[in-house]
């Protein structure tokens, strides 16, 4: 059973789905300051992951997407909106072909492509081995946010994932959003699609994001978050709440 973390009570339902080195509870300072007169935000744990660490799963973007239209339909959420960060965003899309009809709008935050993401062979060794390290775990928070920020918020960061992830889990879901491709069933969807990049994300930043989702959707637009990296629900949360709140609310 999934436990949601859910905050407001507003008329735009939206469900959202956490990244690799995230949870429901793993969102900063960006939850703190929603919406929520307007929007009812359900926040979902992956398998593995949260307050279902301990849960067996298969750990694919298949599941996730299962998993978060069960949460829906368990909310009695006939229509809803999403917002995935990072693996969530691949996610994400996965819910969307598998639940035609139902999703409203998408946001993508730093989003992994529904193609998934080519390593070559020596950064691919450095990911994997951030399953049994916490040392990896920093380092790849700390490039993806540039190496500009304090060595105490790096900490927090890995701690919360080290905390909130089974080792099984955090390396099945590598594999799952590097590897997994359904891009070829994506078409030309006619959802509205907002996607927010970092400008000191070095690997899912702006010419990526473009050549995937702005090529696919041809309602999306993008917006470049200055001062964020890979994180901007902690580097830039009220920045990236007024984006999101004014795309959702845009009719």
């Amino acid at each position: 059973m999934n436990a949601l973390r859910i905050i407001g009570s507003g008329a735009h339902k939206v469900l959202c789905l956490h990244g690799w080195f995230g949870s429901s509870t793993g969102w900063g300072p960006w939850a703190e300051v929603l919406d929520t007169d307007r929007f009812t935000w359900a926040f979902m744990d992956c398998r593995g992951y949260g307050a279902r660490r301990d849960e067996e799963g298969a750990y694919t973007m298949a599941e996730i997407s299962a998993d978060a239209i069960a949460a829906a339909d368990a909310l009695d959420w006939p229509r809803f909106s999403m917002v995935g960060h990072s693996m969530g965003a691949m996610a994400m899309q996965r819910a969307m072909l598998d639940a035609p009809g139902r999703v409203r709008k998408l946001v993508a935050v730093t989003p992994v492509a529904a193609s998934g993401v080519p390593f070559d062979e020596p950064t691919w060794a450095f990911f994997s081995s951030a399953t049994e390290s916490a040392e990896a775990r920093r380092a790849i928070i700390d490039l993806t946010t540039g190496q500009r920020l304090t060595a105490t918020w790096l900490t927090q960061m890995v701690r919360h994932s080290v905390n909130h992830s089974l080792p099984e889990a955090f390396g099945a879901y590598l594999v799952a959003w590097a590897r997994t491709d359904f891009s070829a069933e994506l078409g030309r969807p006619e959802l509205p699609l907002l996607a927010l990049v970092g400008e000191h994300d070095p690997a899912l930043g702006e010419v990526p994001t473009r050549a995937t989702y702005l090529a696919s959707y041809p309602n999306a637009q993008l917006e470049v978050l200055a001062n964020a990296g890979h994180y901007p629900m902690f580097e830039t949360p009220v920045a990236m709440a007024a984006s999101i709140e004014r795309f959702l609310a845009a009719e």
